[in-house]
Order: C-alpha cells, then sequence, then structure tokens
C-alpha cells in the first residue's frame, strides 16, 4: 500500500463520515418543514416495511406543511400510522387523496434540547474522523517501519491527512451552524 492509496482511502472514509452526518442532520426537526422529516419513516406496505418516499411524491408547499401524495390511495392509513409513531411530534390529516402534515413550532426549550442533540452528533462525527486521521496515520507508519517509504513521505502523508481531517472538521462545524441557525429561528 502505498502513500497516495491511504490518502485515497483515507478521503473516502471521510466523505462517509461527512455523509452520514449531514442524513444525521437532516432528520432532526427543526421548526421547518422539510421532506428530510419523513422520508426515512418505514411503512407497513403490504407486509413489507418500505420508506415512505418510495410510496409517493413529497412536496413542502408552505414552510410548515408537508404534502405527501401516495401512488396507491390504500397506503394512507399506514402512512397515517407510521407519522403518529414517529418522533417528529405531528399530526397527519387526509382527504383520501393526500396526506397533510402540519408541522408546529418548536417550543424554546425544545430548541434548545435539539441544539444539544445536534452538538452532540457533530461532535461523534468529528470523533470519527480523528479516529479515521490515526488509523491512516497509524498505516503509514507501518509503511515507513517496514521501509516502504521514505521518512519524507511519511511526514507529507502525514501532513496531507492532516489536512483532509481539518477539511472535513470544517464540513462538519458548517452543518453544525448551519442546524443550529435553523433551530434558533422562530
Amino acid at each position: 500500500m502505498s502513500v497516495k492509496e491511504t490518502y485515497k482511502q483515507t478521503e473516502e472514509k471521510m466523505k462517509k463520515t461527512v455523509e452520514s452526518a449531514k442524513r444525521e442532520f437532516n432528520e432532526v426537526r427543526t421548526g421547518r418543514a422539510h421532506p428530510g422529516l419523513i422520508e426515512g419513516l418505514h411503512v407497513d406496505y403490504y407486509g413489507t416495511p418500505t420508506l415512505v418516499k418510495e410510496l409517493g411524491s413529497i412536496n413542502v408547499p408552505e414552510p410548515r406543511m408537508i404534502v405527501i401524495q401516495p401512488w396507491d390511495a390504500s397506503v394512507i392509513p399506514e402512512l397515517e400510522k407510521a407519522i403518529m409513531n414517529s418522533n417528529i411530534g405531528a399530526t397527519p390529516s387526509n382527504d383520501g387523496k393526500l396526506v397533510r402534515i402540519s408541522i408546529p413550532p418548536l417550543s424554546k426549550e425544545r430548541r434548545d434540547e435539539m441544539i444539544k442533540v445536534v452538538k452532540d452528533m457533530a461532535e461523534k462525527s468529528r470523533v470519527s474522523l480523528r479516529t479515521i486521521r490515526r488509523d491512516s496515520n497509524d498505516r503509514l507508519k507501518k509503511l515507513q517501519s517496514d521501509k516502504s517509504i521514505s521518512e519524507d513521505e511519511y511526514f507529507k502523508g502525514h501532513e496531507d491527512v492532516q489536512k483532509l481531517t481539518d477539511k472535513y472538521i470544517k464540513e462538519i462545524d458548517h452543518l453544525l451552524d448551519e442546524k443550529s441557525k435553523q433551530l434558533s429561528e422562530f
């Protein structure tokens, strides 16, 4: 394994960590409606757990309203049940063709609680990035001790991995700032 391969593997793992953090952040409820709140919910569709996003189109016509238009109207009761059982804190209503979900505003206490949750998520992602960095540096150290790479290559690789880590930690911090701002809005 070379320094380039180690760098490439490190970058792929770090990208996956950031993507995972983005998905987690999208699932956190702010005061606004967005499809990410319900896309990941599973609905019992003819005995098979199916994602909401696979059962119909999801739209956000208003800042506090999500509308699901299922392709099969017979799934509406199951959709409502899945939404009620989720922890988004919203009650669905339907007119036989559409399911409407009104998102109530968050209380100040709930906002503060959600900001803490998001900060914890961000910290876990940072720790994950640092673990990936440590593993990469260990691989580089092993390559150097096996005389597969020179000391200069080791230090250059070490420096590149640190730059990658800084870059992706900045991304996590940016995601955290955005989500915190969303949660702070009324």
